[in-house]
């Protein structure tokens, strides 16, 4: 056997595994279609926000657009779910990246036009939110149609890598192409980016949700409106899907420091912007690791055990940041923290996906982006006000020992969670 040969069994099993996008024509598609709409959109954030203060000059007017964006991404995140479980998901997921489209393409217009108004950005990124909410839902739903189950974990993986990437990169190249050729030519960019996306998804079959109707029931027949309250009712009922949940908040409402980055980098560090930024950085490059390097992810069958473990590393992780003064040792542990919030939501996702049926996986979807959206900021206010009351450090380390001892007694209650298999999933 030579080194080649050798080498290439070890680097799969490290490497994120590509299975998804060599055998389906249509995950690889929507994959690569969202990987260029992510960078896209990413510029456009950044793009708004630079344009807000631009006419404004003032640091809470550009504060406001993301609370504009999070007010509608909450508030219609549960209705997006239940909407793509009662619609062709294929149909949804084409009209909600076209809003998003026209939107960007109606801030490049609005720039040409040398119209800037701020009322007008903050409807845009209102709007921008609301198409995102019912985007997510139709979009994840699909997956688990395209892919056998036993891929749906690299699948995650590799989603992971698409955000991610997107995270990083988009926003950087937004500023670049900001300052040398204006926000209308960032925005139209993004316009061009949905090309690949709705390309991706008009190649898809139709995706109509499968309903509990018993054998010979076609997909899309029986209850034809599904509702909120159903499916948080049936969340109420699976106990190991619940926990996908709790253990998300402990990470993201009890250890979330970034509310603290700018005050840390001063304070700590002795640093400026430059250095708020690398703190930034550093949990979306370990995100982006945990992606990249998830190949050993598919020789673990107990998913639940995985996902306390993840969270209880993130948490040790936030509060060894917490003592720490040395810069390089900070990033290192915040990218340890990154690392660790993407495998628990990679095995969090692949077990909404399995042990949730079809006609539900839109609605917990939307629970999901609540979750995601909401909690981030939970965390932020928590953090900033025991801050105020004590001091940034107390906050970071104390948030983070609070977070591994919450995961600690939810891993004592959840007893089926710690037995999750994979290879026989219940909800």
């Amino acid at each position: 056997m030579t080194a080649t040969q050798e080498a290439g069994p070890a680097s799969r099993r490290v490497l994120a595994d590509l299975t998804p996008l060599r055998t389906s024509a249509d995950y690889r598609r929507l994959w690569f279609g969202n990987s260029v709409t992510w960078v896209g959109q990413g510029m456009t954030t950044l793009a708004i926000s630079l344009q807000v203060y631009d006419i404004t000059r003032s640091p809470f007017a550009v504060g406001l657009v993301g609370l504009f964006s999070l007010v509608p991404l909450v508030v219609f995140g549960l209705y997006g779910g239940a909407i793509a479980d009662t619609v062709d998901r294929r149909k949804l997921g084409l009209a909600s990246s076209t809003g998003l489209a026209v939107l960007s393409a109606g801030l490049a217009a609005a720039a040409f036009a040398g119209f800037h108004q701020v009322w007008f950005l903050y409807g845009i990124v209102a709007l921008q939110a609301v198409c995102a909410a019912l985007n997510a839902p139709a979009r994840s739903s699909m997956i688990p149609r395209l892919l056998p189950p036993e891929q749906l974990r690299a699948a995650n993986a590799l989603n992971s890598m698409t955000t991610t990437f997107g995270t990083l990169v988009g926003p950087s190249l937004g500023g670049v192409i900001v300052g040398l050729a204006g926000y209308q030519t960032a925005y139209l960019i993004d316009a061009i980016a949905f090309s690949a996306s709705l390309y991706a998804m008009w190649r898809l079959p139709s995706m109509l949700p499968e309903r509990a109707g018993g054998p010979g029931t076609p997909p899309g027949e029986g209850r034809k409106r599904a509702s909120v309250l159903d499916g948080l009712r049936f969340l109420a009922t699976r106990p190991n899907l619940r926990m996908t949940f709790f253990s998300d908040f402990c990470a993201m409402i009890l250890a979330h420091p970034r509310a603290l980055f700018p005050a840390v980098a001063v304070l700590w560090y002795g640093g400026d912007a430059r250095t708020t930024g690398l703190l930034v950085a550093a949990p979306a490059f370990g995100a982006l690791l945990g992606g990249v390097l998830s190949g050993w992810q598919g020789r673990i069958r107990h998913h639940g055990q995985a996902i306390l473990l993840s969270v209880a590393a993130w948490g040790t992780a936030i509060a060894a940041f917490g003592l720490t003064r040395e810069l390089w040792l900070g990033l290192l542990l915040l990218a340890v923290a990154g690392y660790s919030d993407t495998v628990s939501m990679i095995f969090r996702n692949t077990m909404m996906q399995v042990a949730a049926p079809d006609e539900m996986r839109g609605r917990l979807q939307g629970v999901f982006i609540v979750v995601v959206a909401g909690g981030p900021r939970l965390g932020d206010f928590l953090a900033g006000s025991v801050a105020d009351l004590t001091s940034p450090a107390v906050a970071i380390t104390g948030g983070g020992l609070a977070c591994v001892l919450a995961i600690g007694l939810l891993a004592l209650y959840g007893k089926g969670f710690r037995r999750y298999d994979a290879r026989n999933p219940t909800a």
